[in-house]
């Protein structure tokens, strides 16, 4: 037929029927067959990491750990496929994402396992982050009473630092008179939280919010 004379005037070759064609995308896909569950990804990704476990193990240049596959053609990986997840997705985007029902211990064991030095650090940090969270226990807050005049009351606020933060403010009515104009008074309370401070030490607010004596009857 003409197609097919063109196809061999063009150096073409014509594989017969039933034969095997070349596998295409077995150089992209690896298939991974870890503890029993199967995961599956591409070459890139499991070679994010040059001198990983998964990278020497499935390098396109050869690989330079030899593994056992099973009848599927999967790699053999005798490890917790629980912990696998985590590992796979942070070479896929760089994330540590671990769910909640996980414990960071077992994802830093597997990381290491798999030699993921960049994996390692992430997860021991995090670990070393919920240890102190834990450490400090709950979280204790400090207040204050600061009273202020109205055209006082705006500079106050955004001079306010080191942690401190208003709560409420109350109206308190008008408490001096300058000329013929009444100035409004107001309390505002303000918080912080204690563990922010240094050595549990609680500084005092800025200069220009300083604590006043309360008029009688009027607490917290």
């Amino acid at each position: 037929p003409r197609a097919a004379g063109a196809a061999a005037g063009s150096g073409g070759a014509l594989s017969p029927p039933g034969a095997a064609r070349p596998p295409a995308a077995a150089s992209k896909w690896v298939r991974l067959n870890v503890g029993g569950t199967y995961f599956v990804s591409t070459r890139q990704t499991l070679c994010r990491e040059p001198k990983s476990f998964l990278c020497r193990l499935c390098c396109q240049d050869g690989p330079e750990l030899g593994s056992d596959k099973d009848e599927t053609g999967a790699y053999l990986i005798d490890r917790d496929p629980t912990y696998f997840g985590p590992i796979l997705n942070y070479l896929r985007h760089g994330k540590l994402i671990i769910n909640k029902e996980l414990a960071e211990e077992g994802v830093l064991e597997e990381a290491e396992f798999y030699n993921i030095a960049s994996l390692v650090r992430l997860v021991k940090e995090r670990i070393r982050d919920n240890e102190n969270r834990t450490s400090q226990g709950p979280v204790k807050h400090v207040y204050r009473v600061l009273q202020c005049q109205e055209e006082e009351l705006t500079q106050m606020v955004s001079t306010m630092s080191d942690g401190w933060k208003v709560e409420q403010l109350i109206s308190i009515g008008s408490s001096y008179n300058y000329g013929n104009e009444d100035q409004a008074e107001f309390l505002c309370v303000v918080s912080r939280e204690l563990n922010n401070s240094t050595n549990g030490i609680v500084k005092e607010p800025s200069e220009k919010a300083k604590v006043r004596p309360l008029p009688r009857g009027i607490g917290l």
